[in-house]
């Protein structure tokens, strides 16, 4: 039984770092990809109520790309009038397609949606960077009582 808890508490011990570093180095790719977008809210006093701190904030986070997909969904929301990218394409299709206001109208809700689906897309790839540091963490943890344990396990 010894040798099995060390054989396990070695390799957790070893997969741990190697996720943690994976988990950092994801975490700041993400944040590159951001920053390199030079994506930056509006001032506080234009932004929605609880998203005010962000105002003239550069988004680097995870979070900040949540928030700031928000706003964009708020906008497109606003101006399809609640409807979706689907919905305003058939209305678009049953007139023929030659209405040139919802033609554009349907332009915006596909690029305000297109980004507002790579900004979340940012947010859950921050997200698992952190599940996979924190589960390295635990491996690395779970590794050294398992190493620990081996050693003082009776014979």
């Amino acid at each position: 039984m010894p040798v099995l808890l060390y054989a396990v508490g070695a390799i957790l011990v070893v997969a741990g770092p190697v996720l943690v570093v994976s988990g950092r180095v994801g975490r700041t790719q993400v944040q590159r990809e951001l920053s390199d977008q030079h994506i930056v809210f509006p001032p506080a006093d234009d932004l929605p109520a609880g998203l005010n701190r962000y105002g003239g904030v550069q988004v680097t986070t995870g979070a900040q790309a949540r928030a700031y997909s928000e706003i964009i969904g708020q906008h497109v929301a606003a101006a399809t009038k609640g409807r979706t990218y689907a919905q305003i394409t058939e209305e678009w299709q049953a007139g023929g397609r030659t209405d040139e206001r919802l033609g554009k109208l349907r332009e915006t809700a596909f690029m305000g949606n297109s980004l507002r689906g790579a900004l979340l897309g940012a947010y859950q790839a921050w997200q698992v960077t952190a599940l996979v540091a924190g589960l390295g963490a635990l491996f690395t943890a779970i590794g050294v009582v398992f190493v620990a344990l081996g050693a003082t396990w009776p014979l």
